[in-house]
Formats: C-alpha cells, sequence, structure tokens
C-alpha cells in the first residue's frame, strides 16, 4: 500500500528498485486520441526514476547566488539576467512551468515537464544560461530575440522540444534533457519580447530555435501519477497560450547598465 501511495503522488520510491509505474488518465473525462498501439495518449506509461530531498539542492543553489561578488536582488522591479534562478508563470492558464524525475512513457521518454498551479513547489526553478558557446555572462541583462537555455535547477537537465507528440493534444512534446546542465542544440529558446531586454514585469514567449514552436500550455489534464498537473508542449503559432512572465527567484543584478535603445525582432 505505501509503494501505491507514493506512485499516485508521483514521488520517487525509496526502495531498492526505485522505480514505480502507473496509467494516466484524463481528468473530467476528457476524450483522448488513441495512438497506434490503441493506447489513448492520455494513458501513457509514466516511470518515476530516483531523486532525493529537494529543500537541501535547492537551498544550496540559492545561498551560492548570494555569496559576495553574486550581487542578488530578491525582489522590486528590473530586468531579467543571465545566471538568474526564477519560476516562470504562463498567464493564461495561470501555471508554472514545472519539471521533476518522472519520464514520460510514450514519444521520447526523455524528463517530462509539465505546467502546475502552486506557487511553492521546489521543482518550479530554472536557471537562465547561455548556449554551450556561452554569449549569456552572469548578471548581464538577457535580449528580447537571445537565445538561451532554461535549465531545471533540481535535475540538472535543459528545457528541450523535438518532433515527437505531446501525451495529451498532440502537440509537439516538451521535455527535460541532458545532464549536469549539458544537452544539445535542441536545448535553445529565442525569447520573444518587446523593447530591447526581458524585463521581469512583461510577459514574454520562448521560441524554440531548432523547430520555432512556442512553449505552450493548452489546459490538458494528466491523471496519476501527476494528477491535476497540466501539459506543456510546443505549438506552431504565436498566441494567448504561450505567453510568460517572472515571477518567484533570485535575479542577479545587471553587471553593468543597459544602453537606451530599441531592438526590431
Amino acid at each position: 500500500m505505501a509503494v501505491q501511495a507514493e506512485c499516485r503522488a508521483g514521488r520517487p520510491l525509496a526502495a531498492a528498485s526505485g522505480r514505480c509505474q502507473n496509467w494516466i488518465g484524463p481528468r473530467r473525462g476528457r476524450k483522448q486520441p488513441k495512438g497506434r498501439s490503441g493506447w489513448s495518449r492520455a494513458g501513457a506509461m509514466w516511470s518515476a526514476g530516483r531523486g532525493g530531498s529537494a529543500g537541501p539542492v535547492l537551498l544550496g543553489l540559492l545561498l551560492a547566488l548570494l555569496v559576495p561578488g553574486g550581487s542578488a536582488a530578491k525582489t522590486g522591479a528590473g530586468l531579467v539576467t543571465c545566471g538568474s534562478v526564477l519560476k516562470l508563470l504562463n498567464t493564461h492558464h495561470r501555471v508554472r512551468l514545472h519539471s521533476h524525475d518522472i519520464k514520460y512513457g510514450s514519444g521520447s521518454g526523455q524528463q517530462s515537464v509539465t505546467g502546475v498551479e502552486a506557487s511553492d513547489d521546489a521543482n518550479s526553478y530554472w536557471r537562465i544560461r547561455g548556449g554551450s558557446e556561452g554569449g549569456c555572462p552572469r548578471g548581464s541583462p538577457v535580449r528580447c530575440g537571445q537565445a538561451v537555455r532554461l535549465t531545471h535547477v533540481l535535475t540538472g537537465k535543459n528545457l528541450h522540444t523535438h518532433h515527437f507528440p505531446s501525451p495529451l493534444s498532440n502537440n509537439q512534446e516538451v521535455s527535460a534533457f541532458g545532464e549536469d546542465g549539458e544537452g544539445d542544440d535542441l536545448d535553445l529558446w529565442t525569447v520573444r519580447c518587446s523593447g530591447q531586454h526581458w524585463e521581469r514585469e512583461a510577459a514574454v514567449r520562448f521560441q524554440h530555435v531548432g523547430t520555432s514552436v512556442f512553449l505552450s500550455v493548452t489546459g490538458e489534464q494528466y491523471g496519476s501519477p501527476i494528477r491535476g498537473q497540466h501539459e506543456v508542449h510546443g505549438m506552431p503559432s504565436a498566441n494567448t497560450h504561450n505567453t510568460w512572465k517572472a515571477m518567484e527567484g533570485i535575479f542577479i543584478k545587471p553587471s553593468v547598465e543597459p544602453s537606451a535603445g530599441h531592438d526590431e525582432l
């Protein structure tokens, strides 16, 4: 019974197996399209990998950002800067971008990415980084039109998408991929915003560099083991489902004052 309860809650098991599998179903009786196997996409099998306590890891990272020379600010309006750790809120569906050590049972089988309503979940923190070649020094304001990586703090995997169908809506699957922040060129997302820099109070979009889709939420919700979490996926067009805003986090103060002006996207 204890094992079943942990699987339903979507938590990694402490037992030697370190794994559980469950069938998930849509909420409110939504009818989902069937895959080639005859199983509904909402009935894809999920597996939870091993994981430890989130709190100490997250606390360690946030403290590291606050060491002398880190110059971080917790509150107040300003710019989003490289190296900052934050949560991202979908402004239409009011869910935060989230990931966890639970893999998709269909599609790529990579670590799943979802949207959650809770504002205090430690699995919703992402770190703003540049591409593998750099281009995003710590404390530099993120420019509109700049390509960045979003690295999930607690698992070290990057926000990623590719040509696999998403489990519920059959849009493009969004996953978390890589090890210790290193993945591949499908981890890059262009920040689409107005003006010259990404402002913390402004709504922005993230457009995937490799496939051109926008990071989106359309309201589909999973069943067990992550009941109530929303599907996150890629959509080909810019619309109300793919606007995001920076929320809770620690923001590195700009290392230099940004110059005035306006960039045309």
